[in-house]
């Protein structure tokens, strides 16, 4: 198949997966989490874990399963990231965000039970390798707690705060935004069978690609194409990729990155091409 009907294709189970689950729950509580979690985006962390695990040969609903949980994961994060104490913004994926409509009470805990029923999904599933789904609860919490995107967190809000050189920033990203896709490339290795580091040069380049492709959209973007208010770094005065290195620099830092993402996984030959293409397609994302 085309990269695109590849990637519909892996879009449509992850959606369907997430609809499901969500689906017979009544309650205020379950209308803001849906309400985050069904409000569109690309669902990259999902997309990554299926498509890691099928180019090992593995069986995907595992992946599947994994997928789903870390993208209730990124949802809270999100929500939590957009509250006032936090980036203070009120458009997320071009919707009003969760706080504005529901309030910041409810708001923040929708963020905290979707995080609680991301790792209800898994133990509730019907994945009867209970050592992989515990392998797979290790990588996703521990790079979505205070060691990875929570403690990336914290480090961004310092940064507001002070002069970051690169390698600060770089550690910052690797946290906030990065720890979540290596976890993604890893709980589809494990559905594989396959050893959790397989994909860890592969996705520690895209991660960092993700980021830098972000800074460089809060300059040239626009809300309506971006989903989220603009200049936003600039009005919080956080340090970013473009700051550092100027927009032809972060350019060419993206590529860079991009670039060696690629060359780490020739070892899959026609089965990573996949992945390949979704580098690329990360690279040239508008939203």
């Amino acid at each position: 198949m085309e990269f695109r009907d590849t990637f519909e294709y892996y879009l449509n189970k992850v959606n369907n997966r997430l609809n499901l689950l969500l689906e017979d729950k009544t309650g205020k509580i379950y209308d803001a989490m849906r309400y985050s979690l069904y409000a569109g985006g690309k669902r990259i962390r999902p997309v990554l874990a299926l498509a890691c695990c099928d180019s090992l040969n593995g069986d995907i609903e595992a992946a599947l399963c994994y997928g789903c949980a870390i993208e209730m994961i990124h949802t809270y994060s999100l929500i939590h990231d957009d509250l006032p104490c936090m980036d203070d913004d009120d458009l997320r994926r071009g919707k009003p965000t969760n706080h504005i409509v529901f309030g910041e009470d409810v708001a923040v805990l929708a963020g905290d039970a979707l995080l609680n029923f991301a790792c209800e999904s898994i133990l509730n599933s019907n994945i009867t390798d209970s050592r992989m789904s515990i392998e797979a609860l290790k990588v996703i919490y521990s790079a979505s707690g205070a060691d990875g995107m929570i403690g990336g967190q914290v480090l961004d809000m310092e940064a507001e705060k002070k002069e970051t050189d690169v390698q600060q920033l770089v550690k910052l990203h690797r946290m906030k935004t990065g720890a979540l896709i290596c976890a993604s490339a890893s709980v589809g290795a494990i559905s594989a069978g396959k050893d959790k580091n397989t994909f860890s040069e592969y996705a520690s380049s895209l991660g960092l690609a993700f980021q830098i492709r972000d800074d460089i959209l809060d300059i040239e973007s626009d809300s309506k194409t971006f989903g989220k208010p603009v200049l936003s770094d600039e009005k919080n005065n956080k340090t970013t990729y473009v700051k550092l290195f100027g927009i032809d620099g972060a350019k060419q830092l993206l590529k860079e990155e991009t670039d060696k993402a690629i060359e780490s996984i020739e070892f899959l030959g026609e089965k990573g091409r996949f992945l390949k293409e979704f580098a690329t397609y990360l690279l040239n994302r508008e939203n």
